[in-house]
């Protein structure tokens, strides 16, 4: 990378460019979220609103909307979703309808299974049998790297 100024180190600019590459995947990923977290992202990312700005429209204490971003930021930037997504071809419909609950969404599984109108054994057992299949992928993944 070039260095725009001589007393700027190397490391402070490679250190905004990964939060760079952080700030665009997450930009990229908004578009899976539904809802409440969808719209509080793209005030966040896309319009550059502040904590302040949100907490004041919404009518909550500003740490609220922190934590509610950074849970959402979290639960994108980890992938888990997305390495479902890439292997959608080993779940069912219904199987990556609970991923993306549990995933994205940040659903409990006793909350995915008053959604899907399912016993909570048989959502955990589904979770179990993601969660499996996700790992897989990722140590194929790593593999590869």
């Amino acid at each position: 990378m070039k260095q725009i100024h001589a007393k700027i180190p190397h490391s402070n600019l490679t250190a905004k460019s990964e939060w760079r590459d952080r700030i665009d995947l997450l930009r990229s990923r908004v578009s899976l979220l539904a809802g409440k977290d969808k719209l509080l992202m793209t005030m966040y990312l896309k319009n550059g609103n502040t904590f302040y700005q949100m907490a004041k429209l919404v009518g909550v204490n500003e740490a609220t909307i922190a934590r509610r971003i950074h849970k959402v930021t979290k639960r994108l930037i980890d992938g888990e979703y997305i390495t479902c997504l890439r292997n959608r071809d080993k779940f069912t419909s219904t199987e990556m309808s609970i991923a993306k609950d549990y995933f994205l969404m940040g659903l409990s599984i006793r909350k995915i299974a008053e959604k899907r109108h399912w016993t909570y054994y048989r959502v955990r057992e589904t979770m179990k049998k993601i969660q499996r299949l996700v790992q897989t992928a990722e140590e194929v993944k790593n593999k590869r790297n």
